[in-house]
């Protein structure tokens, strides 16, 4: 990110409010806004996992969905919607945490890639959204609002 120099104000040159506006919303810091990145993205897959479980197992339906309409080439089905269901799970409860958070938002990059491509290659909308917050993440980390922070922290790092 590179710093904004304003202009000295003189009252005959008063900075825009563009570069008054651009300056104020530079400031802002990186670690709320990873914050709702992380719960907005968890969220989606989250509840996408709770769709896939009858109790504690992965529902007939899953299974079903997975051989009838996904059709992944190359996997079971019960294989597929058992992974993608653990992933589901996992994953946004350590985005949550903020813990392994680069790897976390990695591996659900790579799922929203296998949806986007083999699944449903029209949602390019949605997969797009989803896949900035979880680039952002990779890029940026979790910010300072996270168990990646504090262990980072403790680390000296």
């Amino acid at each position: 990110m590179t710093d904004t120099v304003l202009p000295p104000a003189t009252p005959d040159r008063q900075p825009s409010f563009l570069a008054t506006a651009t300056s104020i919303l530079e400031r802002f810091p990186y670690g709320p806004l990873a914050l709702l990145a992380r719960l907005s993205i968890a969220g989606v897959f989250w509840r996408s996992g709770q769709t896939k479980l009858d109790g504690w197992r992965v529902s007939e339906t899953a299974v079903d969905l997975f051989r009838d309409e996904y059709r992944l080439p190359l996997v079971d089905p019960a294989l597929a919607a058992t992974a993608a269901t653990i992933a589901e799970h996992l994953f946004p409860v350590l985005l949550v945490l903020g813990l392994a958070t680069r790897l976390s938002s990695l591996a659900l990059l790579a799922m929203t890639l296998v949806i986007e491509i083999l699944v449903y290659p029209d949602a390019w909308p949605t997969h797009g959204t989803w896949a900035v917050c979880l680039l952002l993440l990779i890029k940026h980390g979790a910010g300072t609002v996270s168990l990646d922070y504090l262990v980072a922290r403790r680390r000296g790092a």
